[in-house]
Formats: C-alpha cells, structure tokens, sequence
C-alpha cells in the first residue's frame, strides 16, 4: 500500500469515529514520512476527538513546527487548547490563526497586501478635480417643444 493510500484510510476509519484506528494508521504513515503535514494535522484531530487534549496539543505543535504560519494549525491548537481550560493561550493561536488568514488573503489579493480587510485599507488618492464648462454644448432633448392649441 502507497503512503497516500495508508493516509486515506486512516482517514477513513477518521470519519467513521474510530479515532483509535485512525491514530495507529496515522502514526505509522508519520513513521515512513515524518514531514507530512496532513497527517500530522489529522493525528492531532484524532486526539482531540477522543479528548485527549494534551496529545492533541502535542500533535498539534508538531504539525505547527512543520507549517509555523498556516491557519488551519493556529485554529487547532486554539481548539486545543480552549477545551483543555488554557484559554490565554487558547487566545494566542487563535489571533495566529486570524494573522494566517491575513497573510493567506493578502497572498491571493497582492494589491491588499498591507490591508488585507477593505475596513482597514487607508484611504486611496483623492480623484483629481475635473474642470467643467462654462456652457454646455446644447441639449436638443431638453428643449420645450412647440405646444399645439388648435385641438
């Protein structure tokens, strides 16, 4: 079986509820492919479902020294965290992850990229004044038009 398909179905027995299955099949792909951030980041999924929050933590780091800035890690540990009673630092990945989300928008959208949020971009040049006539050019539409009194 390929590292991928081993990961697949860890993740299979992940979304049936069997959280235990999922933790062996997990660790073992982590074994062969120490890097792989998803199943790094599942891993600590799994304990959290179980609640064993202080393996979800430790899971959690683990995947967050893999991808220090991604928002999905700060959002989990967040979660990790506020449920295991820590909510300070429950708090801290939870602003991390908000300045992930900023980071990953401002990647999309590079002209935002020192505002990621419309709210808080400065404000642009004001428009140039633009100069109108003194007269404008004769507006057929508006003029009255004769009125018939013969009917």
């Amino acid at each position: 079986m390929t590292l991928q398909e081993q990961y697949d179905d860890a993740m299979f027995d992940f979304s049936r509820g069997n959280f235990d299955s999922a933790i062996i099949k997990l660790k073992s792909v982590l074994i062969q492919d120490a890097a792989n951030f998803e199943a790094q980041l599942a891993l600590g999924m799994a304990y959290y479902r179980k609640e064993d929050f202080k393996s979800a933590i430790t899971e959690g780091h683990k995947a967050e020294a893999l991808r220090p800035k991604e928002q999905l890690v700060h959002t989990n540990l967040s979660l990790f965290y506020m449920k295991s009673g820590d909510k300070v630092t429950a708090e801290k990945h939870g602003l991390q992850a908000r300045i992930a989300g900023w980071r990953e928008d401002a990647q999309k959208n590079p002209a935002e990229k020192n505002s990621p949020e419309p709210e808080l971009q400065m404000a642009g040049a004001k428009p140039k004044t633009v100069k109108l006539p003194a007269k404008f050019p004769e507006q057929p539409w508006k003029k009255k038009l004769p009125v018939d009194t013969n009917t």
